[in-house]
């Protein structure tokens, strides 16, 4: 996560020498706007089971490039299509462990459990489709927008970390976590400045993930910054 970090500050100070003035400048109405972004949120958990809750900062990094496809002369409507990564942390009392058979098990944290971290992790391909309304001109680059639309993500990894006074258990690429996790998207904000948030439509686990004889419906709802380069 720290490397991440780094790499976000980067990009973010990119973002903060590189004017879209230039890019944008020029006689055609019919221009793009928007090709690549950055963002960080804070992630919650939704639709939690009984005993499950967060602590901590749960934290998400977000970038990626889109296709800007205007859909009018003015270039003020669009629709932006693209690809992208996004590295997420869930801090939160739920453990996660394999039993001697191989068998994942869940069980819920306790405070007669001392323990210092236990969290999990995982990192998405995403695919982003955006319809995107703006106040732009061909010359103007300081604009309000309101980007609406869907996300569908490809887990690649996942990790689950725990630390306490029992000792250490980590594991990788739980099978029991979506494979495929999508969702509704908003953006809005003027210039740099963007609100974005990210609304899981399906569960972070699979109906295999079993929790006092229940499946974790559990979602997910991001809520953050997004930064836009051209």
């Amino acid at each position: 996560m720290k490397s991440s970090y780094r790499f976000l500050l980067l990009l973010l100070s990119v973002h903060l020498c590189y004017s879209q003035e230039d890019s944008i400048s020029g006689a055609d109405n019919f221009y793009k706007e928007d090709q690549f972004y950055i963002g960080t949120t804070y992630n919650l958990l939704g639709k939690k089971p009984k005993g499950l809750s967060q602590s901590g900062f749960s934290s998400g990094i977000h970038f990626g490039i889109i296709k800007d496809m205007p859909l009018n002369q003015e270039g003020n409507v669009a629709l932006g299509i693209g690809l992208g990564y996004s590295l997420n942390s869930y801090i939160q009392n739920l453990f996660i462990d394999k039993g001697s058979n191989g068998n994942i098990t869940y069980s819920i944290l306790d405070n007669t459990t001392s323990y210092s971290k236990n969290k999990y992790t995982n990192q998405l391909l995403e695919l982003p489709v955006e319809f995107r309304w703006r106040t732009s001109t061909p010359t103007e680059y300081k604009f309000w927008r309101i980007y609406t639309g869907f996300k569908v993500g490809y887990l690649i990894a996942n990790t689950t970390k725990f630390k306490g006074d029992s000792g250490s258990v980590k594991h990788h690429n739980i099978r029991d976590f979506n494979k495929i996790q999508y969702g509704l998207t908003l953006c809005a904000g003027y210039n740099t400045w963007n609100f974005y948030m990210y609304y899981g439509l399906n569960p972070i686990f699979s109906d295999k993930a079993i929790l006092n004889d229940n499946d974790i419906k559990t979602n997910t709802l991001k809520v953050g910054l997004m930064f836009y380069v051209l």
